[in-house]
């Protein structure tokens, strides 16, 4: 994974949460080094006071965009104007779009055909075609998950069947899988190599460019690792020893999976 893009991160304020932008910057890190950090909406408006009150903390620059009419999104233009500028004077390798709007959908499209990186971060009911037109995708819901596990870490008092009820839900969203059977197919097909095996590395980016979207965590792991080797009734695992002496994982799919 390349980690030294120069990328420019531009919030939609209106469609964002400002909760979350702890998670959002650590993500969006994994992919290159956050240069630009630009927030968009009307700073008149009560509903962006939450991106307010990080501004400084983060070192968020606030791009103010007045709505001058009703039912007209002033900052989605605003912020496709700014995208346009920077990435025709060459100033970043990529820009990552916080919003769940449709409406950044060719604006994406146009960054990859500039041959740049575009990431995209939004709520689970994003609409596939902006989805499908980053390079990647993180969807919220995870991001705040991860919150709900960081403060479900907190030692509390909890009978015996409260523990039960909680470890219920927890292996039925680990479990569930079914509807990503067709998904992962697809993806190994086109990783096999002629030895029937796919390396895990290269599955895992046939899964990324088939569904920008796809993140272990929605399954419950953080590594794609950890989710092949939690189904041995879908996925067969072959550990091969590399040349500098490391150990690569390879992968096949059951026949009767």
């Amino acid at each position: 994974m390349e980690t030294n893009r120069r990328l420019m991160l531009m919030i939609d304020g209106d469609n964002a949460q400002a909760a979350l932008l702890p998670q959002m910057l650590t993500e969006v890190n994994k992919y290159g080094v956050i240069k630009i950090r630009r927030v968009y909406g009307d700073w008149s408006s009560p509903n962006l006071k939450p991106w307010r009150d990080i501004l400084h903390t983060y070192a968020l620059k606030p791009e103010q965009q007045f709505s001058y009419t009703s039912g007209k999104n002033a900052t989605d233009i605003a912020l496709i104007i700014d995208a346009m500028d920077f990435i025709n004077s060459a100033g970043v390798d990529g820009i990552c779009i916080v919003s769940s709007d449709s409406d950044y959908t060719p604006l994406a499209t146009r960054i990859r055909e500039k041959n740049l990186f575009v990431m995209g971060i939004g709520r689970r009911g994003t609409p596939q075609a902006f989805v499908k037109a980053c390079d990647v995708f993180v969807y919220t819901d995870i991001l705040s998950s991860e919150v709900e596990d960081v403060i479900s870490e907190i030692p509390l008092p909890m009978n015996r069947a409260e523990n039960e009820s909680v470890a219920e839900v927890r292996s039925v969203t680990v479990d569930d899988k079914s509807h990503s059977g067709g998904l992962f197919r697809s993806a190994f097909d086109a990783a096999v190599q002629d030895d029937g095996w796919a390396h895990l590395g290269t599955f895992g980016s046939s899964l990324r460019q088939q569904d920008p979207g796809f993140d272990p965590r929605t399954y419950g792991y953080k590594l794609l690792s950890q989710l092949v080797q939690a189904d041995p009734n879908f996925f067969e695992i072959q550990k091969r020893a590399s040349k500098g002496g490391n150990t690569d994982i390879y992968i096949r799919l059951k026949v009767d999976a």
